[in-house]
């Protein structure tokens, strides 16, 4: 019997979501390609996390910062030295697992006994230029907050921001992970949505209503595209489990299918940051200059994704057949509308359906269905989580009204054409 995530993965690949990175040439483990509707849900997520965290607020100011850095970023932020995980390998099969997740202190694979301990530098090396040497090597960046932190002065020369502020960026990371698991949630290329906010160097523990603030905006956002309250954890990481940086750090856990894991995090870096890049900041006000501290929200969008199909992810019963069904808030639906004719062979209804599509095209993310039944139709846009379909029927001819079909319900009404978009953007905006 398949498992929650096995469906889901089967899924993802057979209504063009997520397909496993080079898989005509055997795959490439720890890299996945997002289709064409996985694509559109990545798009729709950015946007709201955008559109909450910047385009709604004051104090947010985006940045796209460049993948190749200049490798004295990574020696002043500590990478080069610190970023690493514990490698162990085993003596017999020579497979190699992350010392930290090994729930037994024998090979997984094959029961052999394992080799020491050792540290493995997990960024990927790259080269610039025609010549291959030392001189010339670089890293792809295993985090997008460096590129943040390095336009600070960039950014406070250009806008004179006054405390606090923070910079938001959405963007690629890459991490040589020992062993990618688990469908989207390990793996080596992924894309980060973070904040890096800055605020006046505290006194006592005056950063913590701040931290708390982020926390909280971080969970309405996640309950706000659908995963629910139940299903989220904070957990505390211990000082030894912290990054160098952190004065505390809080994991946003979620029950996945394979267990309880992080999602997202909140972290008090201090001001080691920008000491480390020996920036600072004047304040025009008191004429003091100093370096702020930091809090940064950060949000990983693969793992967004794979929590949120595991919630949407449903096995119901509608009108006496089982179906599958992704049960997306609609604002996030990859597809928000479906147009049917009700007849494939019916010219007639087909040209008005034709009409009604391209309404609603330049509107929402609409899609022409017309492949077999109305049955079958409904079941394939349920699977991709469509969640208003639109069929043009007989009496459609007559009086130009539509039936508009409800995912979740499976209840149809009838509606003017006239009034078609406007109903449709207000029951997906709602």
């Amino acid at each position: 019997m398949e498992s929650k995530m096995e469906k889901i993965i089967s899924l993802t690949k057979r209504r063009g979501f997520i397909y496993a990175g080079s898989e005509i040439y055997g795959g490439l483990s720890g890299t996945w390609d997002y289709g064409p509707l996985g694509v559109l849900l990545k798009n729709n997520i950015k946007n709201l996390w955008w559109k909450k965290f910047i385009l709604d607020r004051e104090d947010i100011f985006g940045l796209e910062s460049s993948i190749l850095m200049n490798t004295k970023v990574w020696e002043a932020s500590g990478h080069i030295k610190g970023f690493s995980d514990q490698l162990v390998e085993c003596k017999k099969c020579r497979k190699r697992f992350r010392a930290d997740l090994l729930k037994t202190e024998c090979c997984p694979e094959c029961g052999g006994e394992l080799a020491e301990k050792r540290q493995f530098n997990t960024m990927f090396k790259t080269f610039i230029g025609p010549i291959e040497n030392t001189a010339s090597q670089i890293y792809l960046r295993p985090e997008t907050a460096q590129g943040m932190f390095v336009n600070f002065k960039n950014t406070i020369d250009s806008f004179h921001p006054k405390l606090p502020f923070g910079f938001a960026q959405i963007g690629r990371a890459f991490r040589n992970e020992i062993n990618p698991e688990n469908f989207l949630f390990r793996i080596r290329e992924f894309e980060q949505m973070e904040i890096e906010y800055f605020i006046n160097p505290p006194t006592g523990e005056e950063w913590g209503k701040l931290f708390d603030y982020w926390l909280k905006e971080m969970h309405d956002w996640l309950k706000e595209i659908g995963l629910k309250e139940k299903n989220i954890f904070n957990r505390e990481v211990g000082e030894k489990d912290r990054a160098h940086y952190s004065k505390k750090t809080i994991d946003i856990d979620y029950n996945y299918p394979f267990g309880k894991d992080e999602l997202c995090a909140i972290a008090y870096r201090t001001d080691f940051d920008l000491k480390a890049h020996k920036l600072n900041y004047y304040d025009e006000e008191t004429k003091k200059t100093f370096i702020p501290h930091v809090i940064e929200p950060t949000f990983g969008i693969d793992r967004i994704i794979l929590a949120l199909l595991c919630e949407v992810y449903d096995e119901d019963e509608m009108g006496g057949e089982k179906r599958v069904v992704l049960k997306f808030n609609p604002k996030l639906a990859p597809i928000r509308t479906a147009v049917f004719p009700l007849l494939a062979n019916k010219p007639k209804l087909i040209e008005k359906a034709r009409k009604v599509y391209k309404i609603l095209k330049p509107e929402m993310t609409t899609i022409w269905d017309d492949i077999g039944n109305i049955g079958k139709r409904y079941r394939r846009q349920d699977e991709i989580g469509t969640p208003f379909c639109i069929t043009i029927d007989f009496q459609t001819l007559e009086d130009d009204t539509v039936t508009i079909r409800d995912r979740d319900t499976g209840k149809q009404e009838r509606i003017e054409i006239s009034k078609l978009t406007k109903q449709l953007k207000d029951n997906i905006l709602k």
